[in-house]
Order: structure tokens, then sequence, then C-alpha cells
């Protein structure tokens, strides 16, 4: 099965295929969203460690491998690589929104110079590589990333990163809405659970963008390396 009939909804389950992708590496970024330190750190106890571990498992033996492969062969081809990571201004987090002064697992106070808010070792930016810093779900929200890619000429966002049905998913509905076209790379990407993950690809899938493994992306790029 291919990524023109995997990941269908209720809404698609008789839609005809997707035209192919063609992607021009000029007009094309590569975003890694939230692949920070603090989401790979040990959890305080044994039991949610456990509760934790199908996701370390996933995030260290997949998305790290295969986010670091995209970002390779994104460099290669001259494709702009753009990084997006969690991480408040202010030492006590006060310019953060809503959804992260909440109490539980989206309570995030990550100040911007802490060595857990940075994107982990093996994904590091280069120096000429655009990180925003955002303290909302989106990467266009709370930043200024839809006026630099605007900018820059992008017209379609290859996306990786977690948490496929949080941060991954509200980006790629806001890319959606300013008329970006967007490809999300499914084992570049992981949720808190593989169900969590499988089910808001469903969701988003063909509607805000189209969903893709990596071995496919390769093929749809328009020039040949």
């Amino acid at each position: 099965m291919s990524w023109k009939t995997r990941h269908r909804s209720f809404y698609y389950q008789g839609a005809d295929e997707p035209d192919d992708i063609r992607l021009d590496p000029g007009s094309t970024a590569l975003l890694v969203i939230d692949i920070q330190n603090t989401y790979l750190e040990p959890k305080p106890d044994d039991a949610e460690n456990a509760r934790w571990q199908p996701f370390f498992d996933r995030m260290n033996a997949t998305v790290v491998p295969n986010t670091a492969k995209l970002i390779e062969d994104a460099r290669l081809r001259g494709v702009e690589v753009i990084f997006a990571r969690i991480a408040c201004l202010k030492p006590d987090g006060r310019d953060r929104s809503l959804s992260q002064k909440k109490p539980g697992f989206n309570y995030l106070l990550l100040p911007k110079d802490r060595q857990d808010s940075f994107i982990v070792e093996a994904l590091q930016p280069r120096d000429d590589e655009v990180t925003v810093l955002k303290t909302t779900d989106s990467a266009l929200t709370g930043t200024n990333l839809r006026l630099v890619l605007h900018n820059m000429g992008i017209r379609d966002v290859v996306v990786a990163g977690i948490f496929t049905d949080q941060c991954v998913s509200s980006t790629v509905r806001s890319l959606a809405d300013e008329s970006f076209g967007v490809v999300v790379v499914e084992d570049a990407c992981a949720a808190a659970t593989d169900q969590l993950h499988e089910a808001e690809l469903s969701i988003i899938n063909m509607i805000y963008c189209h969903v893709v493994q990596a071995q496919e992306l390769r093929t749809m790029w328009s020039v040949a390396r």
C-alpha cells in the first residue's frame, strides 16, 4: 500500500488517489518540530519510565535516525532546513500561551537557554539554519515562521517531529490554512503512543497534508540526486 491509499479516514474512503507529489528543492523547506532534550530524558520514577518506554524506543530507533537522514538529504539538495522548539523567553514562563501553563503533561517551562530545551545532539542546526522559538503548539501561530517562509519563496513544507497529535498536527493545520503544500513523514514523527500517532495521521491526511514514509519522500523530489 502506498502513501496514496494509506491513512484514509472515513471522509476519504472512496476518494480518488491524489496526484503524484513533485517537490522543488528551491521552494521546499524541511521543518523539524520539537525534537528536544527534555522529551528524551528519563522520567522521575520507574512506573512512568515503563509507561513511556515505547515512545523512547521509537524516538531512538526510528524518529531521530530518520530525521537525521532527512536533514542530511535536504542539505545536500539545497532544501532549507528549519527547526522549531518550545522555549520561553522569560525564566518564569510568563510569555507562554495558556496551553503551556495548564497543569499536566502540557505544562512546559523551558527557558530558551536551558539545556533541556535544546534540539537533541544528533539533529543540531547549522549556524545558517533558522530556528524559531515557540510558546504555542503551532510553529506558525506564535512565531514569524510564516513570514520567513514567504520571504524565502517556500511553497511546500516537509514536516518531521513530535508530538504527532499535538504540535505536529497544529503546525500542519496552520500551514495548510496558509496554503502551503504539506508533506508529513510518518516514520520521522511520534506521539506518546502508536495508537495516538496512527489516529492523528488518519485525521490530518489528505485534507491538511499528505502522509508519506521517508523512503517515499526520496522519490518526490523534482531533481534527482
